[in-house]
């Protein structure tokens, strides 16, 4: 068939981030992620124009999964972050607002983008092997053994996203209910390949957030059971209950008209020997002395019936995510056929009672090991639990991510403003050779690293909301910020009382500087020095491994942006 209409050439597009559209772009994405960042950032509500329901939201997973952006450069950048947040689960903002700052910084030096790739990427060395080292000054370790530095990881996940809606108590509340759904999940005996267990989380929408508590085991809701109602459950010899989990319909209709036709003799009822099949199934439960079956759809009434006259309690619509937690928590087999059962498929719990929770009731399966808990997490509206479930997993994510490297870095734009001293300070003393090495001159290197610094201290001022000046020290290199209505102050220290981070406080004269925009010309001094106290209360911490990967995404991805010539794009 001949065409209607003749195809049209590629068209090819060039001078990429010179082009007005690109810059207005580039710094709409940039302001987006800044006013989004930290305790003090603007919620954004986000929806399709053709309806829909509204996502009220600071979190970057949420904000690049709603934004629509048909400009090919800029997806690079969105698909970086999320790919980023998807295994990291934190500093997606961070991330963002890096890669924006670099690509501005970098897109106005007349230095070849070869030359800035070489340059950047010999900083980015610099950088993590200074994170990396134990001179480093904005790390700090974690001790298993104390909870008070993990307590401070979790806070600070937690009063990092405002649309959560929580008070300081309620803070405290949840920050103990991770630690401790995260402790939950850490295996009693330890192998040589250890496997954590999983923390699932129960929604209570409409409730108080400090009625949200953690229990052992699993909770499977139950309409139909109510608290008072009597458990009668067949123990074992060893005291336990044996459980078989079903993840086939019990429900008698495991025929589908869509997998073809089914020939059936004259007077026989399909119907009729499907629920005898169940029925042969419910004896040999009862034979092999099974006293809890849960399914994962639904179960049959006359096989409920059947099971309850012979004392086996039977859960039905379990769902799908409760399988593989529900099958490790018991040692069970999922069963996935009504025509074979093998006595090796069963598993087996301490106990099980009802639990209510608001108006809902949940049956309670209560593990001999705990590896996997529930916690019931309730928030008093729904955009509210929506943003505290997603801040309570990657709070999980993030101490589990600490427990493989025991390392956190300091948070508040401390890391930030401190890795940049410290670049200015090594960038200061480089040998001729360097230069050499890189096909640069001192005066290209110069004008990278300082593009670079401003784009990390502008990650550290984006925290600012309050219009307030924002301090950086000489002698740590770490971030101040100052209340709102101080503008010219003869002394600092009359006006601060801690850093961003909070490991700091103003007893000593620091040798404040104002951390000003783009426009500032840097400031060289001495290396940053190490704090002298490691560990206090109510520290502001990052993630090591999340900040760290960060770093290097927001790097790349801001070369391989720069790096591009032409875009190619099919119009038809």
């Amino acid at each position: 068939m001949s065409r209607l209409e003749a195809k049209k050439p590629p068209l090819f597009i060039s001078e990429l981030l010179t082009k007005d559209t690109a810059c207005q772009l580039l710094l709409l994405l940039s302001r987006i992620f800044k006013s989004s960042y930290g305790p003090a950032g603007r919620l954004k509500q986000l929806h399709s124009g053709v309806g829909g329901c509204v996502c009220t939201t600071s979190q970057s997973s949420a904000l690049l999964r709603h934004l629509s952006i048909s400009n090919a450069m800029f997806r690079v950048l969105t698909a970086s972050v999320q790919n980023h947040v998807s295994r990291f689960s934190d500093c997606g903002l961070f991330t963002a607002i890096l890669c924006c700052g670099l690509i501005e910084s970098f897109r106005s030096l007349n230095v070849a983008s070869c030359t800035v790739i070489k340059i950047t990427r010999h900083l980015l060395s610099w950088c993590m092997d200074y994170l990396k080292s134990e001179a480093c000054g904005c790390r700090v370790s974690v001790d298993f053994s104390s909870i008070e530095t993990l307590a401070c990881l979790v806070r600070s996940v937690l009063t990092s996203k405002p649309a959560c809606m929580l008070n300081k108590t309620e803070v405290e509340h949840l920050t103990m209910l991770v630690l401790k759904a995260f402790l939950f999940t850490v295996p009693c005996h330890v192998e040589t390949n250890a496997v954590l267990g999983k923390c699932v989380i129960v929604p209570v929408k409409g409730r108080r957030v400090m009625d949200s508590t953690v229990l052992p085991g699993l909770l499977i809701e139950t309409p139909e059971i109510h608290l008072g109602t009597p458990l009668a459950v067949k123990r074992t010899g060893s005291n336990m209950i044996k459980i078989a989990v079903f993840c086939v319909s019990l429900s008698g209709d495991s025929f589908s008209p869509e997998e073809g036709t089914i020939a059936v003799h004259h007077g026989i009822s399909l119907e009729m020997s499907e629920l005898n099949q169940l029925l042969n199934v419910g004896k040999q439960l009862v034979n092999d002395e099974v006293s809890l079956v849960v399914c994962q759809k639904v179960i049959h009434p006359s096989l409920k019936q059947y099971l309850k006259e012979n004392h086996v309690m039977a859960v039905d619509r379990a769902g799908l995510s409760q399988m593989e937690p529900l099958s490790r928590m018991t040692g069970s087999k999922p069963i996935a056929s009504i025509h074979l059962l093998s006595p090796g498929c069963y598993g087996s719990l301490k106990d099980v009672s009802i639990e209510r929770v608001a108006s809902k009731h949940f049956v309670h399966l209560i593990p001999e090991d705990t590896v996997i808990c529930s916690l019931i997490l309730c928030n008093r509206t729904e955009t509210a639990w929506d943003e505290l479930k997603g801040v309570c997993e990657t709070a999980e994510h993030v101490l589990q991510l600490t427990m493989k490297e025991p390392v956190a870095l300091l948070g508040g734009g401390c890391t930030e403003t401190h890795l940049a001293s410290y670049i200015r300070h090594k960038s200061s003393s480089l040998s001729t050779s360097t230069f050499k090495d890189l096909g640069c001159s001192q005066t290209q290197y110069q004008l990278v690293a300082d593009g670079f610094c401003r784009s990390l201290e502008s990650v550290a001022r984006s925290l600012n909301r309050d219009g307030g000046e924002i301090l950086t020290d000489v002698v740590y290199g770490h971030c101040w910020f100052v209340p709102s209505g101080f503008l010219s102050v003869s002394n600092w220290s009359d006006v601060v009382s801690k850093c961003g981070c909070g490991i700091n406080g103003n007893t000593e004269d620091l040798g404040w500087r104002i951390l000003e925009g783009q426009s500032c010309s840097p400031v060289i001094q001495g290396c940053p020095k190490e704090p002298s106290v490691k560990v206090t209360d109510f520290l502001t911490l990052d993630c090591f491994a999340a900040k760290c990967s960060g770093l290097q995404v927001a790097l790349e991805t801001a070369n391989l942006i720069l790096d591009l010539s032409y875009i190619i794009e099919d119009q038809n």
